[in-house]
């Protein structure tokens, strides 16, 4: 710069100024600048991370956390002369100003819902940065938080709390288990009883429709059985059954008794065989 010969690179601005007054914003190239007359600026608009060291914030609640975060942020190319003339030093200006607004934001959150929106406090910080860093031509691209350290007591704290809750939550569940095992048993054994229930039912039919069947088929025996009888009988003349009287009065012969008492049916059943007798003595020419 002291010899006027400045090689501005692709990445780079060169903001001139002429006796102390903004001249022109030199693109990348060759370029020489008359010394004393002109004073030349380079501005680096590749997008720069920033790592803000750990500072402590102050919650609604009053309780001290450590936290730091990283910065990425880049100077326009339209707006490059604003970071040379509008800040002495616009790195310093934006980590600054990002520790102000996340000192804002903490202090208007409780500490569980800092620990449980990160995310949330990121985009708040970025918009908050995006408002402020403009008028130095710069435009902030995101803010990542590492790390949010609460004290050692409220820790161990929440520490406790956690694992107060995972017991409840095992408690809960190891209940809800026994509680769904024994529904489980009992419409087993509910429906276990409801099976056997039918299946003595449809047993108990099964055994009455066999009785039926058994009643009806002996019903239906006995019918035919008296049916052959009848028919049977019917053609049973009066000296067959004077036979089986005869065959009667034998096995009743052989009996030790000395005493028989006969129906008085019983001559009628005679009558044939007298009436055979005495026409057979007729024709030998007997008398009777």
């Amino acid at each position: 710069m002291a010899t006027g010969i400045v090689i501005v690179k692709q990445f780079e601005r060169l903001v001139v100024l002429r006796w102390g007054q903004l001249q022109t914003v030199a693109g990348p190239g060759f370029r020489f600048l008359i010394p004393i007359i002109f004073n030349g600026r380079s501005v680096d608009l590749r997008e720069q991370v920033d790592r803000v060291p750990t500072q402590k914030y102050i919650t609604r609640d009053n309780v001290v956390i450590d936290m730091d975060f990283v910065l990425y942020y880049r100077v326009l190319p339209e707006q490059a002369e604003k970071s040379v003339l509008e800040v002495v030093d616009h790195r310093v200006a934006v980590r600054s100003q990002a520790v102000a607004d996340l000192r804002s934001i903490i202090g208007n959150i409780e500490l569980a819902d800092a620990l449980a929106e990160r995310e949330r406090i990121q985009n708040e910080l970025q918009i908050a940065l995006d408002q402020n860093t403009g008028r130095w031509g710069v435009k902030v691209q995101g803010v990542a938080i590492n790390e949010i350290d609460p004290p050692p007591g409220v820790k161990t704290a929440m520490e406790r709390e956690k694992s107060a809750a995972a017991i409840k939550t095992a408690d809960i569940t190891e209940s809800e288990g026994q509680r769904q095992a024994a529904i489980n048993r009992a419409e087993g054994e509910k429906q276990a009883a409801i099976l056997q229930a039918e299946g003595k039912r449809e047993s108990e039919i099964l055994e009455a429709e066999g009785d039926r069947q058994a009643q009806i088929l002996k019903a239906e025996g006995y019918s035919i059985g008296l049916g052959r009888i009848y028919e049977v009988a019917n053609t049973v003349d009066n000296r067959t059954m004077s036979l089986q009287y005869f065959d009667t009065l034998k096995e009743i012969g052989q009996s030790p008794s000395t005493k028989f008492i006969f129906p008085m049916e019983f001559t009628s059943m005679l009558e044939p065989f007298l009436g055979g007798s005495r026409q057979l003595g007729d024709d030998n020419g007997d008398k009777p």
